[in-house]
């Protein structure tokens, strides 16, 4: 018998929570430019009910880069900013809640 989720109830392999979770963010992303004129890609808004760290290592993977996660926010290398959103449509974020700035 398969494990239960804590929060909707149905079996581990049903489970829904991370797709609704997906549906509620915000996200924004921009661009800056920090010390020696290198450019970074901030992401925020992911908040609690997605995997961050997952999220950051498809992300990384996927723009061949580096990067890092301070507190709720993926910080990658380089200047991504123009297909991140196409990026994370493909991951399941929905194209209304993210934000390009």
């Amino acid at each position: 018998m398969s494990e239960i989720c804590p929060n909707c109830g149905l079996p581990k392999d049903l489970c829904v929570c991370e797709t609704i979770a997906r549906e509620s963010q915000k996200i924004e992303v921009s661009t800056e430019r920090r010390k020696f004129g290198k450019v970074y890609t901030i992401i925020r808004g992911v908040e609690k009910g997605v995997d961050i760290d997952d999220l950051a290592k498809k992300l990384k993977m996927k723009f061949a880069c580096g990067g890092t996660i301070k507190g709720s926010q993926i910080e990658l290398q380089g200047d991504h900013k123009q297909r991140a959103k196409q990026v994370l449509m493909d991951l399941g974020f929905p194209e209304e809640t993210i934000e390009v700035k």
